[in-house]
This record gives C-alpha cells, sequence and structure tokens, in this order.
C-alpha cells in the first residue's frame, strides 16, 4: 500500500496521454454549453418585486430604472441591478429604538444625544420623534449622496432642533405640538429637496416629550395644578352658561309681559277713548236723550247688583203682610 501511495504522488502529469479521455468528450461537448447556458440565464434574468424599483448599471455606470415585472439584462457581470422599495414607507426613530426593527438606519446607538434639546427660553427638555419617508427617485437616492440613511438622520436631528429652539418650554411638551410638527414637516422636506436626496417626507411626529429627570417632578406638580386651574374655569364658564342665560330668560319673559301689559293698557285706554268720543257725539246732537239712555243703561247694570229691594209708601204703618216671611222661611230651611 505504501508502494501504491508513492506512486500516485509521483505521477507525472505532463506525461498523461489525454487520448484515454476520447469516450468523455461527446459528453464534455454537451455540458459545458449546458454549464454556459444556466450561466448566461441565470445572469441576464431578474425579477422586480411589485413594490420596488430596479435601477440598472452597466459597467458601473446608471442607464435606466425599470418598473416591477421580469427583466432581462446584459449578462455575465456586465449590467447589474439594484432593487429600491420605492413604494415602501420607511420611518427613521430619533431619541428611541424599536426592537428588532429590520432596517438598520431605523435608530441610532446615540440615543440620549438625540433627544436632549435646549428650548428658545434656555431650559431643557427631551424630545422623541420619527420621521417617515419613501424613495421618490431611486436614481438620486443611491447616487447623488454617499450615504443618504445618514445624511437624512444628520438633516432631521438638525431641523428639529432648529424648531424646538424657537418654542418655549410649555409649547414645547402641552400646546405647541401640533405646530412644531408641520414646521419639522416643512423645513425636512425643503434641505431634502435642497440636497437631491429623492426622498419624500411623509410625516414628522413627536413621541415622548418630557423635561429632564432631576426637574420632572416639579414639572407635573405644575402641569397638575395648571390642568386644576383649567377644569375650575371650565366649571364656573358652566355655571355661568346655565345661570346666566336662565336668568336673561326670565328677565326676557318679564319685559315681554310688561310690554303686553303695557300695550294693553293703551289699548284699553284708546277704546275707552274711542267710546266716549262716540257717546260725546251723540250727546251734542241730543242731549236729553242721551242722558236718559246713559241713565237708563246704568241703572240696568246697578240694580241687579243691588239684590231685593222693597219700596213702601212712607205713610205706611204696617209693612209685614208684604214680606211674606213664612216664604222666606221655607226657602231658607230648603
Amino acid at each position: 500500500m505504501s508502494f501504491e501511495r508513492d506512486n500516485r504522488r509521483n505521477i507525472d502529469w505532463g506525461n498523461i496521454d489525454w487520448g484515454r479521455f476520447e469516450d468523455f468528450r461527446p459528453f464534455l461537448v454537451w455540458v459545458v454549453p449546458a454549464i454556459l447556458l444556466v450561466i448566461f440565464a441565470y445572469t441576464s434574468i431578474y425579477t422586480v418585486q411589485a413594490e420596488s424599483q430596479g435601477v440598472v448599471l452597466r459597467f458601473g455606470k446608471y442607464v435606466k430604472t425599470v418598473d416591477p415585472g421580469l427583466r432581462f439584462k446584459f449578462p455575465f457581470g456586465v449590467d447589474r441591478v439594484s432593487i429600491v422599495p420605492v413604494k415602501r414607507q420607511l420611518k427613521q426613530e430619533f431619541g428611541f429604538g424599536t426592537a428588532d426593527a429590520s432596517d438598520p438606519m431605523q435608530f441610532s446607538s446615540e440615543q440620549v444625544e438625540e433627544r436632549s434639546m435646549v428650548t428658545g427660553d434656555l431650559n431643557a427638555a427631551t424630545v422623541e420623534w420619527i420621521i417617515q419617508y419613501r424613495i421618490r427617485e431611486p436614481r438620486l437616492f443611491l447616487f447623488e449622496v454617499r450615504d443618504p440613511g445618514d445624511t437624512l438622520r444628520d438633516i432631521s436631528e438638525s431641523v428639529m432642533r432648529t424648531v424646538v429652539g424657537d418654542r418655549t418650554v410649555d409649547e414645547v411638551i402641552t400646546v405647541g405640538r401640533q405646530e412644531i410638527e408641520a414646521d419639522a414637516l416643512a423645513q425636512l422636506q425643503e434641505q431634502v429637496n435642497k440636497y437631491q436626496l429623492g426622498l419624500s417626507i411623509d410625516q414628522v411626529q413627536l413621541k415622548n416629550v418630557n423635561p429632564p429627570l432631576p426637574v420632572q417632578p416639579s414639572f407635573n406638580e405644575v402641569n397638575q395644578a395648571q390642568q386644576e386651574r383649567e377644569k375650575m374655569i371650565n366649571v364656573a364658564n358652566g355655571e355661568y352658561n346655565k345661570v346666566v342665560p336662565r336668568a336673561s330668560g326670565e328677565a326676557e319673559q318679564k319685559i315681554q309681559a310688561a310690554e303686553g301689559y303695557a300695550l294693553q293698557r293703551v289699548n284699553e285706554a284708546e277704546g275707552d277713548v274711542s267710546r266716549f268720543n262716540a257717546v260725546l257725539t251723540e250727546f251734542l246732537k241730543a242731549p236729553e236723550v242721551t242722558k236718559r239712555r246713559i241713565y237708563i243703561e246704568t241703572m240696568r247694570e246697578v240694580v241687579p247688583k243691588l239684590g231685593k229691594k222693597i219700596i213702601i209708601d212712607e205713610d205706611a204703618s204696617q209693612i209685614l203682610p208684604l214680606l211674606q216671611l213664612s216664604t222666606e222661611n221655607q226657602r231658607g230651611q230648603r
């Protein structure tokens, strides 16, 4: 066995008779073209996914941008294709990081430095925010700037520090969040267009905005006091809105009643005047007749209200037979 091993080690490859492989030549004639054909097909056919676009490079130079679908290119490394997800919404996080993020550029390791900011009134605040963006022009995104993800991150941090630095700490933490988001979005898109990153900024959203940890308890107490103040103001406004309209309604009701009574009295007075003028006109035409008619009408109204009256002669001495007392007693018993 050692002799055979030595013979294998001392083979003279230069004196091998390749004619011994004549039986394999037909096989090699078919195998080599088949291998070349497979390599050709593998290096010339590619697929662009539905949410992406392909950027074709020929010898490292940009040629064209292709849409989704089955595509062909020059094989054997002449053309190279970079797939860019143009329809996928990407995001970057500042001041914090989501675990198990698929995008390595989604958050940074310098989270403490990112969220530490100074407001316009020289107060400190910790600001956490995210930006959501899309790749609008793949050629600019790939070739105009060397590291577009890092560049976008630096621009976003610079813009947010500028916007926060123009406002007070109360505006940053409480009432000015929406305005900050809108201003940051406009300025960030302007800077992205200026640097030709080929990106479209969809949203800038503030997350946790708090004062620094040493002063956070005091700030929470102040904020709680302000909330209680607002609550008391709202309660007082509610009572005001409940009592004042009621009092206004009652006052309006009394005013309308008084106006109605005044109108009634005026109308009655005008009616009396009209009636008196009518009587006066008739009186001037026939005074005696008018006096008699007025007397009769007055007696007709007054006499029924006087009750039962007995009129006798002043010379009469006995009036009992005239009173019919028995009949009155019977009526009283009934």
